[in-house]
Formats: C-alpha cells, structure tokens, sequence
C-alpha cells in the first residue's frame, strides 16, 4: 500500500506562503468596502448620532448610590479601564460612600501624571 504525499498548504495556496499568519479566506476590508468599512449598515451613523433633547428625558430622579455608580463606571470608562466582572462588586461598595469620598476616588482615577508626595 502506497500512501499519497500530503498536499501542503503553501503548495495548494500560494498566498499562505507569503503570508503564514492570515486568516484563510479573508480578503481585504478595503477592497470589498471602500466607502463603508465593514460595516455598512452603521456607514455615517455618527453624524446621526445627536444629543438628545433635553425636553424629551424622563424626569425621573435618580438615586444618589446609581449616581455615583455610574460616575465611577464612567471615570474608569473614560480611562480606559474597563471594569471586570469582579470589580462591579467592589464599585457597588464605594458608591455606597458618601458623596465627598467618592469625588476624591474620582479624583485620584482621572486626573493623570504623579501625584505630589
């Protein structure tokens, strides 16, 4: 019995050989979307993308805890830490502070560069 030779990648796609760590199959983004990236159906949406009016917002008070929370989740955001799913409990347990407390942790995650000693 005579085993036949197994086909190697670079042989059946010579565009493998020259590029070992792409994707098979993958074309270029820019070739088959030109004007709209990848995806076209968010293609100019960020002009779409408007504050909202002010009129139009429910006039529901919101608690002082959601507050805080959503400032710290937001600072972190904006920081580029994205919370992970521990540190959502640890973010519920300092929105439970008081609200002085809570603007010096603000302080200290958005303000960049040393701190003075």
């Amino acid at each position: 019995m005579t085993a036949e030779p197994l086909l190697s990648l670079s042989s059946a796609l010579p565009e493998a050989a020259a590029e070992p760590c792409r994707v098979l199959g993958a074309r270029d983004i820019d070739v088959l979307y030109p004007a709209t990236g990848p995806y076209p159906a968010t293609a100019g949406a960020e002009a779409d993308l408007r504050p909202p009016v002010a009129e139009q917002r429910l006039s529901i008070p919101i608690a002082a805890h959601d507050r805080r929370r959503l400032d710290l989740h937001s600072a972190l955001t904006a920081s580029g830490v994205a919370p992970l799913p521990g540190d959502l409990d640890a973010i519920n347990v300092l929105s439970t502070l008081d609200d002085r407390t809570v603007e010096s942790i603000l302080h200290w995650i958005t303000v960049p560069g040393p701190r003075p000693a």
